[in-house]
Order: structure tokens, then C-alpha cells, then sequence
């Protein structure tokens, strides 16, 4: 089920972003999105969001889907203590372009 986040972006811009840096080179080369931009997504008043349910990784781990720089992103990630660190980030496929589409019309 996903969610539409309206008073995460204000949450957002004070929050510190991690990741590790051998994963974030990665994903560039894999997806071709930084996880520097993947940060943007976080500040879209009509991201949504959801925790990932798909397996169990140990963690609780989210899913949102938001638009940076003009693209529209999933982001995979986490909150470890009062950090989000950023796991994947990837341009949304066509179901999930169409959610964020449904969801905010």
C-alpha cells in the first residue's frame, strides 16, 4: 500500500542522508542516479512512501516513489538513529509512475 507523505519534506530538510560510497558508485553506474539526487526526491511534497514489506532484511526498509531534478525516482532506504541512509536509488518503472500519477490527481 503506499502512502502520500504530506509533512515529510519539512521533516526532510533537516534529516542527514548516509550511504556507503562503494554502493553509491555503484548504483550510478547500474541505474545512473546518485544518491546525492536521490536526496531531492525526499523534498517532493507528493512523494509517497511505504514500508517494504518484500523480505525480510533485518531492518525495516522503506520504498518512495518522488520526483528530483525533474525525474521520477525510487529510493530504497532506512532509518538508522536520526539518519535516512539511502540503500538504491533507480528512475520509477511504469507501475510506479503510474501509482504517483494516480495517487496524486
Amino acid at each position: 500500500m503506499l502512502y502520500k507523505t504530506t509533512a515529510k519534506p519539512y521533516l526532510m530538510r533537516d534529516s542527514r542522508f548516509q550511504w556507503d560510497d562503494a554502493k553509491a558508485a555503484s548504483n550510478i553506474a547500474d541505474h545512473g542516479v546518485s544518491f546525492e539526487a536521490a536526496c531531492e526526491a525526499f523534498v517532493d511534497p507528493f512523494a509517497l512512501d511505504w514500508l517494504d514489506e518484500s523480505e525480510d532484511y533485518g531492518e525495516d526498509r522503506y520504498a518512495m516513489i518522488g520526483m528530483a531534478d525533474g525525474r521520477l525516482l525510487y529510493v530504497a532506504y532506512t532509518i538508522r538513529g536520526d539518519a535516512i541512509r539511502i540503500i538504491s536509488a533507480r528512475g520509477a518503472g511504469p507501475h510506479e509512475r503510474r501509482q504517483y500519477h494516480e495517487d496524486n490527481n
